[in-house]
């Protein structure tokens, strides 16, 4: 298993190369051996004046080998604060390695606003479950933060009831 998180603070460093070289780490870690494949393409890239990193191909190309090898699971979290430019690039890679593994399972998360991208590049075999959170346990939420406030001498019980009416409502829009 490999995981990833989107972060949207950290958009321009999360490319496709950057995600995928991530979880190549993660599955190649999964061995008791670097694999003789990934040892090799590391030494190609070293000869290089300066060294260099392996192309977003190359790197595709090894997460298809080895997790062909092994059931392998690709999680990834937030598909949605990926940048937009870098999501498609992503879910392209993510089609190629399950074409070339077929012991290769992907799951990701994301808001509603990226299934059509998902369906458009992952069509193949893809289970959509929309999730979303049930009031009471925002509320629930919400009063486990209060009690927890250290300034709570500055909210008067109106303005409490405010937050635990308004919260709920606008988180069940998102």
């Amino acid at each position: 298993m490999a995981c990833f998180y989107f972060d949207f603070a950290a958009q321009k460093e999360q490319s496709a190369g950057n995600m995928l070289g991530a979880l190549l780490k993660q599955v190649v870690g999964s061995f008791n051996q670097i694999p003789k494949e990934v040892m090799d393409a590391f030494k190609k890239h070293k000869k290089v004046i300066g060294g260099r990193t392996l192309k977003l191909q190359e790197i595709v190309e090894l997460l298809g080998s080895l997790s062909s090898m092994r059931s392998t699971f690709l999680c990834l979290d937030a598909l949605d604060e990926c940048a937009a430019p870098h999501r498609a690039g992503i879910l392209i890679a993510l089609k190629e390695i399950t074409r070339m593994s077929s012991a290769t399972r992907v799951f990701l998360t994301g808001r509603p606003h990226v299934e059509g991208e998902v369906r458009k590049h992952l069509p193949a075999g893809v289970t959509l479950v929309s999730i979303s959170p049930r009031k009471g346990d925002i509320v629930r939420y919400i009063h486990a933060k209060l009690v927890e406030d250290t300034t709570s001498e500055e909210m008067d019980e109106g303005l409490e009831m405010e937050i635990v009416k308004k919260i709920p409502e606008t988180v069940a829009e998102m």
